[in-house]
């Protein structure tokens, strides 16, 4: 770790911690991450209610049977948290994880000195 010197017996190592290049470098990555697809679902989510609100006729607007186009886009959401879940779920183990356990394993070897 670069920053190991930052981390001096005297100190709390959790504290210290957040001060390495290692431990922003995993918050820039999870804010990179995180803000963008909650950003993503937040408009896709007032659009549908502003839809709902502003242009009932087209949210009314059948698309078969008594299926229309607000229970899609209502549906829409559910599927879309579920993909958002399975998106992050599988980023996290893949490119979160290996940067937080390397980091939990540093902070186990402070915490023994």
């Amino acid at each position: 770790m670069s920053n190991d010197a930052r981390i001096r017996g005297d100190e709390d190592p959790y504290v210290a911690m957040q001060t390495t290049d290692e431990f922003q470098a995993l918050r820039r990555k999870f804010r990179g991450f995180v803000f963008p697809m909650t950003a993503f679902f937040l408009v896709w989510y007032f659009v549908y209610v502003l839809l709902s609100i502003f242009a009932p006729g087209f949210m009314g607007t059948k698309v078969f049977g008594n299926v229309n186009i607000g229970l899609l886009f209502g549906l829409g959401q559910f599927v879309t948290t579920f993909a958002i879940t399975i998106i992050y779920a599988r980023w996290a183990n893949s490119e979160l994880d290996p940067l937080a356990d390397a980091i939990g394993a540093t902070l186990d070897g402070a915490k023994e000195h």
